[in-house]
């Protein structure tokens, strides 16, 4: 169960398993021509491996017509707004602040926390130097 503290939510490996798995769901139901997966350096690296895994696709540096790409969080919205290809993944989508809709996403979360993910380090301010 994640844990709150100074602002942050901090994310087990747990909590990520049960969220990759209704991602994978979700891409299942709502996205059935993806035919291999990419993450977007830094936070979707590690979500994208682990969704390549559950649905048994390929994973790929080179996005085609039915690549979906990933990543951990669509904050701004900014990196998916930017990133190439038409189908897009995250595990938390932030409607409030968001200026991109993903295709997919796991949780909204409408809070203002700061979202740690396992391979994110404890300490990560509240917000990151390149948001600044």
């Amino acid at each position: 169960m994640a844990l709150t503290l100074d602002n942050k939510i901090i994310l087990s490996w747990s909590d990520v398993d049960e969220l990759i798995d209704k991602l994978c769901g979700r891409i299942f139901d709502e996205l059935p021509l993806i035919d291999s997966v990419h993450g977007i350096p830094r936070g979707g690296l590690i979500p994208a491996t682990l969704i390549s895994h559950r649905l048994k696709l390929p994973y790929t540096n080179v996005i085609g017509k039915y690549t979906l790409v990933v990543d951990d969080i669509c904050d701004s919205g900014v990196t998916l707004q930017n990133s190439p290809g038409v189908y897009t993944a995250v595990i938390h989508q932030k409607p409030e602040t968001s200026c991109f809709t993903p295709s997919v996403w796991a949780d909204l979360h409408l809070g203002d926390e700061w979202l740690i993910y396992p391979w994110e380090r404890m300490d990560s301010k509240a917000i990151q130097g390149y948001l600044e």
